[in-house]
């Protein structure tokens, strides 16, 4: 592979995340499926966020989290996402480019508000999320910067961005790119029921275009419609040239070839909110693949961005995490 300037371009949902506690009472009062991400309209949006306690609001997004994740640990990253030219819009530009990411993908001038997430955070520490995607969902193939693309080692894709048809041209679009310069293209799966809307394309998509997919034990049971996870994960071999299976507590399974490596999860002092663990694993293991660790290591270092991330309310580090990957022996 020849040398790149970037070490990964994320392509996903541009959103602000505003993040509240509540209990299960209140989610059930909301109509959610607790620890799942539900898309809303404008004034579902208006109504959740009236109706919300007080909130938090930071830059977010999936992708974007991971792309945080990365600068922490000294990666070079970039981004590719959609955003209003409105005062959330503004907010989530500087935030990203403010820890290090190249953000340059042109802000709309009419159309949806820039999105924003409104998560939930029972006592357990689960998120659950309603999505507004405004702007998001306008993103398409004509948004994917060919020769930013073309000079990343990685294109990593958010699967939480497959629900609008012009989306999936932009990542096909992007694969194309990314293969034809010589690149791997990575894939997180985001979300079993997004995976459960679009099973088929969803397939398609980790059969033809991606090397590398990341998915919880949820999502990549429900790629493949079976309920055991050492079935679901045989299922995907042979599709990706590495597999990354997150397993919450359990750690999580790496696959490559013939070959499965079981990494242990790391302990975390305490755990505040999930949000973002698998962003932050994703950013981890790109991190090192892209300086051509081990997979092992690269799990390793995966884990412990989520353990740091799972510390604290909020998906981006509150802490560097260069140097608590040093500290650990892992760099």
């Amino acid at each position: 592979m020849n040398s790149a300037a970037i070490d990964v371009v994320g392509i996903g949902n541009a959103i602000v995340d505003v993040i509240a506690h509540a209990d299960e009472s209140f989610l059930a009062k909301q109509g959610f499926a607790k620890g799942s991400m539900t898309l809303i309209d404008a004034d579902r949006a208006e109504s959740l966020y009236a109706a919300m306690g007080p909130a938090i609001e930071s830059s977010g997004g999936s992708a974007g989290n991971t792309m945080a994740g990365l600068a922490s640990l000294g990666g070079a990253g970039a981004y590719i996402g959609k955003v209003r030219d409105d005062l959330l819009g503004a907010v989530f530009r500087h935030d990203i480019t403010a820890i290090g990411v190249s953000f340059d993908t042109p802000a709309a001038t009419a159309g949806p508000a820039t999105a924003r997430c409104l998560i939930l955070v029972t006592a357990d520490g689960q998120r659950t999320m309603g999505t507004y995607l405004g702007a998001c969902a306008d993103l398409g193939p004509d948004d994917i910067d060919a020769e930013l693309v073309a000079a990343a080692q990685i294109t990593y894709l958010e699967g939480y961005l497959f629900d609008p048809p012009q989306a999936q041209a932009a990542f096909r679009r992007a694969a194309a790119i990314a293969h034809g310069a010589g690149r791997r293209v990575a894939l997180s799966l985001s979300d079993p029921f997004c995976v459960a809307r679009h099973r088929a394309a969803f397939r398609q998509l980790v059969a033809g275009d991606i090397d590398i997919l990341f998915a919880n034990e949820a999502e990549i049971c429900s790629l493949y419609e079976i309920d055991d996870f050492a079935a679901a994960a045989a299922a995907v071999r042979g599709h990706v040239a590495v597999a990354a299976l997150t397993r919450s507590a359990a750690g999580s399974v790496i696959l490559a070839d013939s070959l499965s490596y079981t990494v242990a999860a790391v302990p975390a002092p305490r755990v505040i909110d999930t949000t973002g663990a698998g962003d932050l694993y994703a950013a981890g293991f790109l991190f090192g693949l892209t300086r051509g660790l081990p997979l092992p290591t690269c799990g390793r270092i995966g884990s412990l961005c989520a353990a740091e991330i799972i510390s604290h309310v909020g998906a981006r580090p509150e802490l560097g995490l260069k140097g608590l990957a040093k500290a650990a022996g892992l760099l």
